[in-house]
C-alpha cells in the first residue's frame, strides 16, 4: 500500500498519540509501609451505623496494611469540612487524602455550585501541601443516580483518581444499608475493598 500523503499520516499519528496522552489515567505515588492515609469526610467516613472497627477507614487500613486516620464528622457539610481540613492536614501530614464529603450538602439541597467550590478548595489545600487526593463521589438525590455531576468535573479539573460509582451502587441496595443514608458493616467493607482495589490499580500499593 502506498500512502498518498506520508506527512499527513504521520501528523495524524502524532495527534492520536497526543490525545491518548491527554486521557492517561492519573497515577498515585506509592504509600510507604509507615505512611499515612487521611480519610476525610462526614458520617459515611466516620462509620455511622457500625462499630469503629467496621468503618471503611478501619477496613481499608487492614486491607492495605497502612495507617488510615478516620477524620469523619457526622452531619458535616462541605463549608465546615473546608474550615477544618487545613489544620487536619497540618497535624497529620498524610501521604494521601481520601475525600468523601458532600452528602449532607446534597441531602439539604444546598447550592451545588457552592458545594463544588468547597470541594475544589479542599483539593487545592491538599495539593498545596503535597498530599495526593482520591475523590469519592456521593450520589445525587435522583433515583438510580451515580455521583452528582460536580464530582466528576472536579476529578477531571484536578486530574484525580476518582470513584463515582461504588457508593451509589451500595446505597441503592437495602442489603448494604443500616438506614436510609448509611451503610452497614457489609456495605462499608465493600466500599473499602473497592477503594483498596482502586488505590492498588493506580499505584498507591
Amino acid at each position: 500500500m502506498t500512502l498518498k500523503n506520508p506527512r499527513s499520516f504521520a501528523a495524524s499519528l502524532l495527534l492520536v498519540a497526543a490525545l491518548l496522552q491527554g486521557y492517561a489515567e492519573p497515577r498515585l505515588s506509592a504509600v510507604p509501609p509507615d505512611g499515612t492515609q487521611l480519610a476525610f469526610g462526614d458520617s459515611l467516613t466516620l462509620g455511622v451505623g457500625v462499630a469503629t472497627a467496621d468503618s471503611y477507614p478501619s477496613v481499608l487500613s487492614r486491607l492495605g496494611e497502612r495507617r488510615v486516620i478516620n477524620a469523619g464528622v457526622s452531619g458535616e457539610t462541605t463549608d465546615l469540612g473546608l474550615a477544618r481540613l487545613q489544620q487536619t492536614l497540618q497535624q497529620e501530614s498524610p501521604d494521601l487524602l481520601l475525600l468523601l464529603e458532600g452528602g449532607n450538602d446534597i441531602l439539604r439541597s444546598k447550592d451545588p455550585g457552592k458545594t463544588k467550590r468547597n470541594l475544589a478548595a479542599m483539593v487545592e489545600l491538599a495539593q498545596a501541601q503535597g498530599t495526593e487526593v482520591v475523590l469519592v463521589g456521593v450520589p445525587d438525590k435522583l433515583l438510580f443516580s451515580d455521583a452528582a455531576a460536580f464530582y466528576g468535573e472536579i476529578a477531571e479539573q484536578y486530574d484525580l483518581v476518582f470513584d463515582g460509582e461504588t457508593l451509589a451502587d451500595l446505597l441503592r441496595s437495602s442489603e448494604y444499608k443500616s438506614d436510609a443514608v448509611h451503610l452497614n458493616a457489609q456495605g462499608y467493607r465493600l466500599l473499602a475493598v473497592a477503594l483498596h482495589e482502586l488505590l492498588t490499580e493506580h499505584g498507591a500499593f
